[in-house]
């Protein structure tokens, strides 16, 4: 455990009701004094101690982790206690007052092992003797637990604690509480901004005369690069190795800059490129489960810079996607605020029937969930079904969770969990240590004994057996289209209007078939024809059985004479190395190979637009003959314009589906009545030809997936290669910024910073810069895939000696803000409604009505001295969890955001940027309060805030409305009147 003098601020404040005169005010607090509090010694007891005897313990003992690494705390500890040492004498009556020892002391107890001795101490919740606990679902648990262990009350009160106990009542209150995460997960796209922000941050430190060094990890920080791999060489037998050099090529600074990171900070891990996905190596190998630092036993939590976090929920480990901001601020020490979320119970029965897989499953689950409405809640699965589901399966299904609109899609710890442990190369010992915490804290599952009814905020049920095989499109991953029903449901998005679920091909032009010359040889496309089949993403590589199952196919394919055309760009994509070491054990990776589905690299590639150029001659006949080219690829995400410019029907389907499509070579076909093609001895070949069993796909599970490739791979895992090792990085704890880089930069945040906040501010006169309808995600606003030849960004990096075929992705320059403030609002398939159906990333600029480029607009306004803000339907900024979609708005000059509904993380990070979330009231939005977008807005905040307050908002032509302030705690309010989360912290760090 470490001491640390600074809360949040609504815990400050929570915890100064309770013993501070109302004489002190807010800003006094943001300085809270040392206090005594409970440590652990070395030896695992429990005492209470001065703030300065704490500090020597510290200096003296240094908690450990995993992966054999001492993280250690920082060098300049002494210089913090002196500066600390005035208020400790200004406070020396008030510490008094507070509690000496820790509140829970009395549930602080042994662990023992079976055999003699202990596998270490813990907070016992059976110990609380308290009914309500019993009824509480197992993710509420881990709140609880996590609560209690950091309940001093300062930081975390006895009344959170309390909360979150009574969180049947509690919870429809939307109660604030704090929450410390065990660690902090981080890929390299949302990394390097991470990182970049750190550094600057130091700089900040520095110039306001304060101790650079403060800003350093409290908590382990785990950083992969995995999304960084662009599928630029396929259909190779060395495409991986040709990728990777192309990566180092294109990302060598990146990756240098990352380097240095991790000799710059302490307590963070970095896990070189090739390594694999972030989340399948969350799963295999950084997830812990349970934690054992010095002898202290609690549960794994996580949270992460990736919105597919929630993966590891399927190992049972609490874990979900916060913004980049909000990341670095839990890194920083400061305790999370969070609403207490509802849960939703989703009770599983039955068995999936054959040829049915967890892509099946988890596109249902998604749909179903979709239906239900569950943004901001957890999702808690149980029932008999559960235990019939692998962990891989689970893993799937708790990826999607934002998929589906929840925090978290949780599965409890059972005895598949275990099993999965062991599989991966977890030793017996800590296998044991894990269940037996677990069980005798009562949040293990045990489906042999008789289960408590659970309260849940509301329920689901599904049998697994209802689940058909299916995908899921064109546009978005809850469209789900049963497998029987797709060719009739592509015709009708060829002739519905231009949406979600259409396309609006006039009727004449839907049969088009155009003919061309693929290098040499004579090719074909129509509407429908797949061009781009990818088995990519942490969805489903982490899934031996999809994932053999799609060699199955491919096998049966070979045997029988069908081949994938030429022109078809096919990719396989795994999530960690153990899927070659296993596809290899098979024999299945040889037709993979033979149907063009040869290993292009490790980590996240077509799902995040990744995906590289099609061939020229495909590309010149999609764009010249106007062809509604599809992509099938086993990803969780498939908004326009993300998989890749010219594929405008994107579909999600299981690896074995992907393999299926791309030898069909069209999404236009009736798998159940159509052949998919003509085998060698001249008959048609159906898609029953080519399906495994579940039998065929166990076995072959059964005798291909070892422990031992789990153990060989990881025991590796951050030796990096040859190409990393070479990188020199300085050994410097501040970064020498190269002003001439286009992919690393300081950015604008803290230039002009003092030590004197802000405060609450309002709006006057704005412009409106956007206006949009509803399902805005996140890819509109900070698109992550190519960089257009015509746009902003292009310009600024020819402007700087770029080649264009240098140009790489918006989600590898990350690291620059120019880059991404240009990227700003940059997706080609933008919908604007100052536009009048015209799609792509521009506006009206509303004082000359000219039509600009989105970023050509906003720096109008902003050179003019304008405000601007952004109308916006519901959903707004669903999708990846990306801090650029917030800090480019920010850049732009958006003051506010005034939208129906907004997506749980991207609401967070606008606050966290000092933008305000505003939400139209129920029934209202910019159309039925007449908005045209052309009107001038002034939105007039009070001085004092309140969460989920009421404002009214005026027009310049007269019109007012009523919003509500989407501010949701506290936390969000004091971060606002900071100007943002991080320089809150700063600001914070300096008083300390």
């Amino acid at each position: 455990m470490h001491i640390t003098g600074l809360g949040s601020a609504s815990s400050i404040l929570r915890a100064s009701r309770a013993r501070f005169p109302a004489s002190v005010s807010k800003t006094s607090l943001l300085n809270p004094p040392p206090f005594s509090r409970p440590y652990l010694t070395t030896n695992n007891q429990l005492r209470s101690l001065s703030f300065s005897s704490a500090v020597r313990s510290l200096r003296c003992s240094h908690p450990r982790w995993s992966h054999g690494v001492d993280w250690r705390y920082p060098a300049t500890l002494r210089h913090q206690i002196r500066a600390v040492a005035p208020i400790v004498e200004r406070f020396q009556r008030k510490i008094a007052t507070m509690a000496p020892e820790h509140p829970f002391k009395g549930i602080f107890t042994s662990l023992p092992k079976p055999g003699g001795g202990e596998f270490g101490k813990f907070y016992s919740l059976p110990a609380l003797n308290d009914p309500r606990i019993d009824k509480l679902p197992y993710s509420i648990k881990i709140l609880l637990e996590s609560a209690i262990r950091n309940c001093d009350n300062f930081h975390v009160t006895k009344d959170d604690v309390e909360k979150i106990i009574d969180w049947e009542n509690s919870a429809p209150k939307l109660v604030e509480i704090p929450f410390k995460p065990a660690r902090v997960l981080l890929q390299d796209f949302t990394g390097v901004p991470a990182v970049v922000d750190l550094a600057s941050m130091r700089d900040a430190m520095a110039r306001l005369g304060g101790d650079s060094n403060k800003i350093n990890p409290l908590i382990p920080v785990d950083l992969v690069i995995d999304h960084s791999v662009q599928v630029d060489v396929a259909r190779s037998e060395n495409a991986v190795q040709a990728n990777m050099e192309l990566e180092f090529q294109r990302n060598k600074e990146r990756f240098a800059f990352l380097k240095w990171g991790s000799t710059a900070f302490q307590n963070m891990l970095v896990v070189p490129p090739g390594s694999g996905i972030v989340h399948q190596v969350n799963l295999e190998y950084l997830g812990r489960v349970v934690f054992n630092t010095d002898g202290v036993l609690y549960p794994d939590s996580v949270v992460g810079t990736d919105s597919h976090t929630t993966m590891i929920d399927g190992l049972g480990v609490a874990g979900w996607g916060v913004g980049g901001i909000e990341a670095e601020a839990a890194m920083l020490g400061q305790p999370m605020s969070m609403v207490l979320p509802g849960v939703v119970g989703f009770k599983l029965s039955g068995k999936l029937h054959d040829g049915v897989t967890a892509t099946d499953l988890v596109l249902t689950v998604t749909q179903m969930l979709r239906k239900h409405g569950v943004v901001g809640k957890f999702v808690e699965f149980y029932g008999d079904g559960m235990g019939k589901l692998s962990l891989a399966d689970r893993a799937t299904i708790a990826n999607m969770s934002p998929e589906y609109g929840a925090t978290m899609g949780f599965f409890p710890v059972d005895h598949v969990t275990l099993q999965y442990l062991k599989l991966t190369g977890r030793s017996d010992e800590t296998v044991a240590r894990i269940e037996a915490y677990l069980r005798a804290n009562k949040m293990f599952v045990d489906h042999n004994e008789p289960q408590i009814e659970r309260v849940y905020s509301s329920y689901l049920q599904l049998d697994l057996a209802d689940v058909v095989p299916c995908i899921s499109g064109p546009k978005r991953p809850h469209d789900r289209v049963p497998l029987k029903e797709m060719k009739a449901d592509w015709h009708a998005c060829l002739n519905n209007k231009v949406g979600f679920k259409g396309f609006a091909v006039p009727k004449e032009a839907q049969d088009k078939v155009v003919k061309f010359s693929f290098h040499g040889h004579p090719a074909e496309l129509k509407h429908g024809s797949v061009v781009i089949a990818a088995i990519t993403s942490c969805t489903n590589t982490s899934n031996p059985s999809v994932m053999l199952g799609a060699g199955l196919v491919a096998k049966k394919a070979c045997e029988l004479g069908l081949k994938v055309k030429p022109w078809i760009k096919t990719s396989l994509a795994p999530g960690s190395g153990v899927v070659t070491k296993y596809l290899l054990q098979s024999g299945l990776q040889k037709y993979l190979n033979e149907q063009g589905f040869n290993i292009v690299g490790y980590g996240c590639t077509t799902c995040i637009g990744n995906s590289g150029d099609l061939d020229e001659s495909v590309g010149s006949v999609i764009t010249e003959n106007d062809i509604l080219a599809a992509a099938v690829l086993s990803g969780n995400r498939n908004f326009e314009g993300r998989v890749h410019p010219l594929t405008r029907a994107n579909y999600l389907a299981s690896p074995p589906l992907v393999v299926a499509y791309a030898l069909a070579g069209t999404v236009n076909i009736d798998f159940d009545k159509e052949p998919i093609g003509t085998g060698k001895d001249g008959k048609s070949v159906f898609f029953r030809d080519i399906w495994p069993t579940a039998e065929e796909i166990a076995e072959v599970v059964q005798s291909s997936v070892l422990p031992a490739m789990f153990k060989t791979t990881y025991e590796s895992i951050t030796k990096g290669n040859p190409m990393w090792n070479q990188l020199s990085v300085p050994a410097t704890t501040s970064y020498s910024w190269d002003p001439c880089s286009t992919y690393i930069h300081d950015p604008p945040y803290f230039k002009s910073m003092t030590m004197n906040p802000p405060g609450a501010h309002g709006v006057k006169d704005a412009y409106c810069l956007l206006n949009f309808g509803d399902s805005i995600t996140t890819d509109h606003i900070s698109p992550a895939g190519s960089i257009q030849k015509d746009s902003p960004t292009a310009k600024y990096l020819l402007e700087r000696g770029v080649d264009r075929k240098d140009f790489n992705s918006y989600g590898s320059r990350r690291g620059n803000d120019e880059v991404m403030a240009r990227g700003t609002f940059a997706n080609i398939r933008l919908v604007n409604k100052f536009l009048n159906g015209e799609v792509g990333p521009k506006t009206v600029h509303i004082p000359t009505g000219e039509k600009l480029p989105v970023f050509d607009a906003a720096m109008r306004y902003k050179n003019a001295g304008l405000d601007t803000i952004i109308l916006a339907g519901a959903e707004y900024g669903s999708g990846s969890s990306r801090d650029w979609a917030a800090k480019g708005p920010m850049l732009l000059g958006v003051k506010a955001v005034i939208a129906k509904s907004f997506e749980r993380i991207h609401r967070s990070n606008l606050a966290g940027m000092g933008i305000i979330p505003l939400c139209f009231k129920a029934g209202q939005d910019a159309d039925t309060l007449g908005l045209t977008g052309h009107e001038r807005y002034t939105i007039d905040l009070p001085s004092e805030i309140r969460p989920g307050q009421d404002v009214t908002v005026t027009t310049d032509n007269g019109k007012s409305f009523t919003c509500t302030v989407r501010f949701d705690t506290e936390v969000e309010l004091e971060y606002f009147n900071h100007g943002g989360i991080l320089p809150y912290v700063i600001r914070s760090l300096m008083k300390q």
